[in-house]
């Protein structure tokens, strides 16, 4: 009996760490956001209590934090965070795309096919979180569809790291990460061609952290009067 309440309960703070890690990994809960328990219950039919272990487990993950008196919120990572984020993933990110065959790729090629179908939709709209998401879920499949759950696991963690990242420290409103680059990487697993996969695999990376503002400088204490002065 034990056994399967604790299953139970398991699969409850699951459900719950999910539901808040794709909230913050498609922008709809913003870097600072306050997670008040009572609204999470609320929000998400839950047991407080579950809603409490989700939120430790996403604090262990750096998605979320949690400061006494203040509770928890969504993380804010630093500028030094986000730079060892994307060293992470150009290991991981790597490591993934010289494990996917051309037989993987057949095996998953109408997923493929559907996935860049909607990221291109995505991209031609205006609607940024359908772009941040769609965006964010290519990256996301070749993590699934690799046959390594570890790397899979640890991808999408960082995912929803580097989601913060953006939101933060992006220079402007228009999402990065390009189905153009996409598209070529596709083609070089399709080919066989791990090396040219992992290559450009590695720019694309360098040109979504490239346009990010990761002047330390910047991340201290603002001053408001001088930064409001001249508007």
């Amino acid at each position: 009996m034990s056994t399967n309440t604790t299953t139970a309960k398991q699969l409850e703070v699951q459900r719950i760490a999910e539901i808040l890690s794709k909230a913050i990994g498609q922008q709809r809960l913003r870097p600072g956001t306050r997670l008040v328990e009572s609204q999470l219950v609320e929000a998400l039919g839950a047991n407080r209590n579950h809603v409490q272990v989700a939120l430790q487990r996403l604090a262990m993950q750096r998605i979320v934090t949690i400061e006494p008196n203040r509770g928890a919120m969504v993380s804010q990572p630093t500028a030094k965070e986000a730079r060892e984020v994307f060293i992470a993933r150009r290991a991981i990110e790597r490591a993934i795309v010289e494990s996917i065959t051309p037989d993987v790729m057949r095996t998953h090629r109408q997923r493929i096919i559907s996935h860049m179908r909607n990221e291109r939709v995505a991209t031609a709209s205006e609607d940024r979180r359908a772009i941040v998401r769609e965006l964010s879920e290519f990256h996301l499949i070749l993590g699934e569809i690799c046959g390594n759950s570890v790397l899979s696991e640890i991808l999408s963690n960082l995912m929803v790291r580097s989601s913060l990242i953006v939101a933060l420290y992006q220079r402007n409103e228009v999402p990065s990460c390009q189905c153009d680059e996409h598209e070529a990487i596709i083609n070089a697993l399709e080919a066989g061609d791990t090396a040219q996969a992992a290559e450009i695999m590695l720019e694309h990376l360098d040109d979504l952290e490239g346009v990010l503002d990761l002047d330390d400088a910047d991340t201290g204490e603002i001053n408001l009067r001088q930064v409001l002065s001249d508007l």
